[in-house]
């Protein structure tokens, strides 16, 4: 038997255990030392308990105790004893025992640490770097552990309810659509790459084609794209597909599935059914598909109460077909280096520029074109801000549609955060349904999808303009956060065909990318629908973190750079060579940037 076959785990010694002998296993969290008794506490992954070395009981293991410093690891056997009533503590599972040391091995010293595990201001970049370090630190064990049940629960609901677990590859073909792909150079084929899927999407309507009818699986997926705080280059989803359905069955199921792991893990019962908006409705009112509602702040279009308004650039901007949009802010006072430094942000937001108007108790009117409005100004904007007061501030965006509402989205998430008006400790989720199909992609002059090219058309696509056409698209939405993304596939070859077409793909090219799977659509290619929900994004709304890259066991930086392997790195020119592969050396050669 090895010295360090452990009897128990740190975390489960209780007082059912008194005057028992024990072996325990772990890290060095703390140690205080007394002189005649030296303290340490023991950590493993199940918790911490207080070892005692008493020079009285065993001389050689209090000896070997004044070396031991932070993070040693050790294999220990003891008796377990009670604390005195003093010493009693009751915040700690173990907090009323502690173990008398008979006997220690140091199985692992430890050199002093880059950072101290207790703390909680802890560089990233640095954390990053000793992520083993990091993830010892037991708020971080939470986090995965948190993660592991999750994921339980998810493939526990899906079994239950039918589903196959279905895994599918990783080394898959470049399409076009969606975010740039990683691609991976083939050394049998010198010249071709593999790409690194974005999703399982052709997968798993190809299982449908199978007669799967009812698939999911805990996906990794690869996206070459910037990132964010809720973005990485690799991350993980729940991907799921099903025949012979529609939109309310996959949201039904969803809901479903967050009902069983909010009463499974958290023991609250889900208010379900989860509200649904249009697209078009919470973009009018909140410039964003996927709107935080937690808290109020709708933009109001006041296009109309400017129209008396004699501005150049307003009058623009109403003549181009534009709208005029505000913020409406109340009971707060701000100051004229506050309002200018919100037009300074705005910019940053996008902004070509913003407008602040402020009602003061007075009756007057406080803003840079304050001489341009009308008297009746304040009874003209309350006519369609009903609860409008003196005291009140409004910031004004004008452009085009989606540009101003987009700024003025991107703004109502600054105010919400500057103003403390999140509630704390709040899932607001939501279903958003009626996407529009296509986008205008001004780089390429052409259309793109909107969701993925594979995306049914709502009735009466075939009828009117591309910028009009909907989608049979739905996503669900968390805090302001889009959690999930799905729709009703197309399974008929000559509707796939034509968006192909809409889309600018020439013949040649639907033929190369998409060849095989327009043909398996001529073999009985059932109806399905599906969604892939991201479970990074998921867990870290859940555990109510701040990034994503807190509840993944090794992310990489915001940059994408790996900051404890160092990668990526530069590749040996033979392996180049053996894939047919040649570097073409840029301005950004041999420096790295590791934010």
């Amino acid at each position: 038997m090895s010295a360090w076959k452990r009897t128990s785990e740190c975390g489960s010694v209780t007082e059912k255990l008194l005057d028992k002998e024990v072996v325990l296993n772990g890290w060095v969290a703390h140690r205080r030392d007394h002189g005649g008794l030296i303290f340490i506490d023991l950590r493993d992954r199940s918790g911490i308990v207080q070892l005692v070395f008493n020079a009285d009981i065993s001389k050689e293991s209090h000896n070997l105790a004044e070396s031991l410093r932070s993070e040693f690891v050790l294999s220990v056997t003891g008796i377990v004893v009670a604390r005195t009533k003093e010493q009693v503590n009751d915040k700690m599972p173990t907090g009323k025992i502690e173990i008398q040391i008979q006997k220690i091995t140091i199985l692992n010293p430890s050199k002093a640490l880059p950072f101290s595990l207790d703390e909680d201001d802890i560089d990233e970049e640095l954390r990053l770097k000793y992520r083993y370090l990091d993830l010892r630190r037991p708020v971080m064990q939470h986090r995965l552990a948190f993660r592991s049940m999750l994921l339980f629960t998810m493939r526990e609901f899906f079994v239950q309810n039918g589903f196959f677990e279905v895994e599918t590859p990783i080394l898959t073909k470049n399409t076009p659509g969606g975010a740039r792909e990683f691609l991976v150079p083939s050394r049998t084929y010198p010249g071709s790459f593999y790409a690194l899927p974005q999703s399982p999407q052709i997968y798993k309507q190809l299982l449908m084609a199978s007669g799967i009818e009812r698939y999911f699986q805990i996906a990794r997926c690869f996206r070459d794209e910037d990132l964010r705080a809720d973005r990485q280059p690799e991350f993980t989803q729940l991907d799921i597909e099903m025949s012979f359905i529609e939109e309310h069955d996959v949201r039904s199921l969803i809901e479903a599935m967050l009902g069983h792991i909010f009463k499974k893990l958290f023991t609250i019962d889900l208010v379900l059914p989860l509200p649904i908006f249009t697209y078009d409705y919470v973009f009018a009112l909140f410039g964003s598909d996927k709107p935080d509602l937690r808290y109020e702040l709708p933009i109001t279009d006041l296009t109309d109460a400017f129209k008396e308004v004699k501005l150049n650039f307003l009058e623009t901007v109403v003549l181009q077909g534009g709208r005029i949009g505000a913020l409406h802010i109340q009971n707060k006072k701000f100051t004229r280096s506050e309002l200018e430094g919100w037009v300074e942000k705005s910019k940053h937001l996008g902004a070509k520029g913003l407008l602040y108007i402020h009602f003061a108790a007075d009756g007057s009117i406080e803003s840079p074109v304050s001489k341009f409005l009308p008297a009746n100004f304040f009874d003209t904007v309350q006519s369609v801000i009903k609860d409008l007061k003196q005291g009140d501030t409004l910031f004004v965006v004008a452009g085009a549609y989606k540009e101003a509402w987009s700024t003025l989205g991107k703004l109502r998430i600054a105010f919400a955060q500057e103003l403390n008006l999140i509630k704390p400790n709040t899932l607001h989720f939501c279903w958003i349904v009626n996407f529009p199909l296509l986008e205008w992609d001004e780089t390429r002059k052409a259309w793109s999808s909107a969701h993925h090219p594979f995306t049914q058309p709502a009735e009466g696509w075939d009828k009117t303009t591309p910028d009009q056409m909907k989608a049979q698209a739905y996503d669900l939405v968390c805090n302001g956060s889009e959690v999930g993304g799905g729709s009703i596939r197309i399974h008929d070859k000559q509707m796939q065909h034509k968006i192909f077409e809409l889309l600018g793909l020439s013949e040649k090219e639907i033929q190369e990318k998409f060849g095989f799977f327009l043909e398996a659509q001529e073999y009985g290619f059932p109806p399905s629908g599906g969604i892939a929900l991201g479970l990074d994004r998921l867990i870290m709304i859940l555990s109510n973190t701040a990034s994503i890259r807190e509840v993944i066991a090794f992310p990489k930086t915001q940059r994408g750079y790996d900051a404890m392997m160092h990668s990526p790195t530069p590749v040996a020119p033979q392996a180049l060579k053996e894939c047919g592969v040649m570097c073409i050396p840029s301005a950004k050669e041999g420096a790295s940037d590791k934010k």
